[in-house]
């Protein structure tokens, strides 16, 4: 039997999969995360009617553009505000 996608899961690929986007940023002191059965996604955390991504982008990349495309791939998946913090940004 097949274990269920957990919805934070889906927006981490979501995320990863937007042009400009190098990866997850657990934050300053890897505080920024979800914990799910047996691990932790970095960079991603939900709570009552917000969902906050962090996110390291590629060096170049429009910043206000790759915010918007990332808020948009994860408003596509949950409801309720989406805020995304870029923590950094490194060469391609």
């Amino acid at each position: 039997m097949t274990e269920p996608v957990d919805p934070v899961d889906t927006i981490a690929e979501a995320v990863t999969a937007v042009d400009g986007v190098a990866g997850l940023h657990g934050g300053m002191f890897g505080e920024v995360g979800t914990y799910l059965p047996g691990r932790r996604v970095a960079g991603i955390t939900t709570r009552a009617n917000v969902t906050e991504v962090h996110v390291t982008l590629d060096f170049g990349s429009d910043i206000r553009t790759v915010a918007d495309r990332v808020r948009r791939a994860v408003s596509s998946i949950v409801d309720g505000q989406v805020d995304v913090v870029v923590e950094d940004v490194v060469p391609r």
